[in-house]
């Protein structure tokens, strides 16, 4: 099998190419190996969402609940079992450019749960549970970057722990993200962790912020207001990225952990699936195209790159001053960003716990269903 021309030449411009999605169904029809051989596929992303909608499909998790059922499992131990079954299963599918990459990129994530989102000590110690359960070196632990994540995120990486940092939506909070990543590290070098089999990405999600912002923009209405409307994503990660070269790149802090075998802690664009059919479907990820980046995609979008999709290599490094003016008019016309991002965070929190609630509900039913039976 040949791999997609045009994926491929996403990853040649050095953005690792992971997938948004796991089931059951996906790895055992061989599908994501598939997506490997032929879409440069180096990675898998989950959340709370993507669980809920697998197991909600099909009947490819029937047996295993009938049986964990049968052992008198409780809900939270069966959606336990069950997830991170899949994700060690993927790990295994990924272990093969796992070693070919040297550990940078066959990653597979799984999400702590979302309800401990504001909670450290019970994300941390989840974070543990879930690193031992999969038991797998290239796995990341999700930890949302809420004001009660940053301090998990040092904690979970002080302990060599593989960490993906999910729910960014700010520039302001991505930087805490990078320095709860070194504090971590340096943590860890104290505790005599091998820094070279710490990994970490930093998900900075895109095309939400379009959304909200574009919202505010039509309800100003003005045609300034108008004009920026599509606009505000592509600088906001645009920016990102300039404060991860700073940090990484620049700043003097790294160099001495990079000695000791540390890796920079990459961005990763999700959320890069097009929500306004008037945009491009390939928008955030042909515009957002750099070195060092991870760009995570659901299906559909993947698809569609791999059929019409360009790489825009031009399209991130050296336009921060740019993009710094686009918030400045979005500013001007009278949008909050510091509400915009708040409010982002907060259903980006709130609707994973729905996702998980939900699969919470469902599991409950199939257990009942399978004790009956």
């Amino acid at each position: 099998m040949t791999q997609n021309e045009k994926l491929a030449e996403l990853s040649a411009a050095g953005v690792s190419v992971w997938l948004d999605d796991l089931s059951r169904d996906l790895i055992s029809s061989g599908d994501l190996a598939d997506l490997i051989a032929t879409k440069s596929v180096v990675g898998v992303t989950t959340n709370p969402s993507i669980f809920q909608a697998a197991l909600s499909k099909g009947n490819a998790y029937d047996d295993q609940i009938n049986e964990l059922a049968a052992r008198g499992a409780d809900v939270d131990a069966t959606i336990r079992t069950v997830t991170t079954d899949d994700v060690r299963n993927a790990c295994d599918v990924l272990a093969p450019t796992f070693e070919q990459t040297g550990g940078v990129d066959g990653r597979v994530s799984i999400e702590v749960d979302p309800r401990m989102a504001h909670d450290t000590d019970a994300t941390v110690a989840q974070a543990v549970e879930l690193w031992k359960i999969v038991d797998r070196p290239n796995l990341l632990i999700k930890i949302p970057a809420t004001e009660a994540g940053l301090p998990a995120i040092t904690r979970v990486i002080a302990e060599g722990i593989s960490v993906n940092v999910t729910l960014i939506f700010s520039v302001e909070r991505y930087k805490k993200v990078m320095d709860a990543y070194l504090d971590g590290l340096d943590a860890a070098a104290e505790a005599g962790h091998d820094l070279s089999r710490i990994h970490s990405v930093a998900s900075f999600f895109v095309s939400r912020v379009d959304t909200e912002i574009d919202k505010r923009l039509d309800a100003i209405g003005t045609p300034e207001a108008v004009e920026l409307k599509g606009k505000a994503a592509l600088a906001n990660a645009r920016l990102a990225y300039a404060a991860y070269q700073q940090i990484f790149e620049v700043e003097s802090r790294f160099p001495d952990l990079l000695a000791k075998g540390a890796r920079p802690q990459r961005a990763l664009w999700a959320s890069t699936g097009v929500k306004n059919p008037d945009y491009p479907d390939t928008l955030y990820v042909s515009e957002l195209v750099a070195p060092n980046t991870v760009n995570t995609m659901p299906g559909k979008t993947m698809d569609a790159f791999a059929d019409h999709g360009w790489v825009n290599s031009d399209s991130i490094i050296g336009l921060a001053n740019e993009s710094q003016e686009i918030f400045d008019k979005i500013s001007a016309q009278g949008v909050d960003t510091v509400d915009v991002f708040k409010v982002l965070e907060d259903e980006g929190v709130s609707k994973f716990e729905d996702a998980w609630n939900d699969l919470l509900g469902a599991t409950a039913e199939q257990l009942s269903a399978a004790n009956k039976g």
